[in-house]
């Protein structure tokens, strides 16, 4: 999978969706219409991130001291476990997989067996690694996707806000976020007048995201 090389190292990923989540909190105060989302305490020395489009496509990250596993899936992808007669994962997207790394995702939270494809980082690794999957021609696993649902600079995520919240954010203030500044009630006001700051702050504050430097 060349596009591997597209991903950003796990520490750096990490960065990005506390990033994006701590943003998504700001600018949509219902959790259920958010599209990044980020756990710091998810399970004992795991951390949990988030993507879900509402659309039936989500990925999971999970961030542990063994290593970093994604586990993504897209509900249009020829190798949905729903596109096979006998609903079974596809051949080797599993396949490899460190167990201390594969173990993390027998949460029932996850949806284990709702997969289309499967990359890991342990702490050792130069590169992600993946399984022997053999993908027929013109399908799509929806990792390419995935990549796109990661905002790398603040234009990045201004332009993923226009497009889904229908907001314009202030760039200088999602500037200030991604450069980690620790976010503050004008920063929240600023990037997004109509939310109760006050609850928004205290919102970033319980899920550890005040800073958005990585922990």
């Amino acid at each position: 999978m060349k596009v591997l090389d597209s991903l950003p190292e796990p520490k750096i990923l990490k960065k990005l969706m506390r990033i994006q989540a701590a943003l998504n909190i700001i600018l949509c105060q219902d959790d259920w219409l958010r599209y990044h989302y980020y756990v710091q305490t998810w399970n004992d020395d795991v951390s949990m991130a988030k993507i879900d489009d509402g659309s039936g496509n989500h990925f999971i990250i999970l961030f542990s001291s063994k290593g970093t596993i994604i586990k993504g899936f897209d509900h249009e992808s020829e190798l949905s476990p729903y596109a096979q007669d006998e609903h079974e994962v596809w051949p080797g997207i599993y396949e490899f997989v460190p167990h201390g790394l594969l173990s993390l995702l027998d949460d029932e939270a996850v949806e284990k067996n709702d997969v289309t494809f499967c990359v890991w980082h342990e702490h050792n690794d130069v590169r992600w690694q993946t399984g022997k999957v053999k993908i027929p021609k013109e399908a799509d696993d929806g990792f390419g996707f995935f990549l796109n649902t990661i905002c790398h600079t603040p234009k990045d995520f201004v332009e993923f806000a226009e497009d889904y919240f229908e907001i314009t954010p202030l760039m200088d203030i999602v500037e200030k976020i991604y450069k980690h500044f620790p976010i503050t009630v004008e920063m929240i006001r600023l990037l997004n007048p109509e939310s109760d700051s006050e609850e928004v702050l205290r919102e970033l504050e319980s899920s550890g995201l005040l800073s958005t430097e990585d922990l």
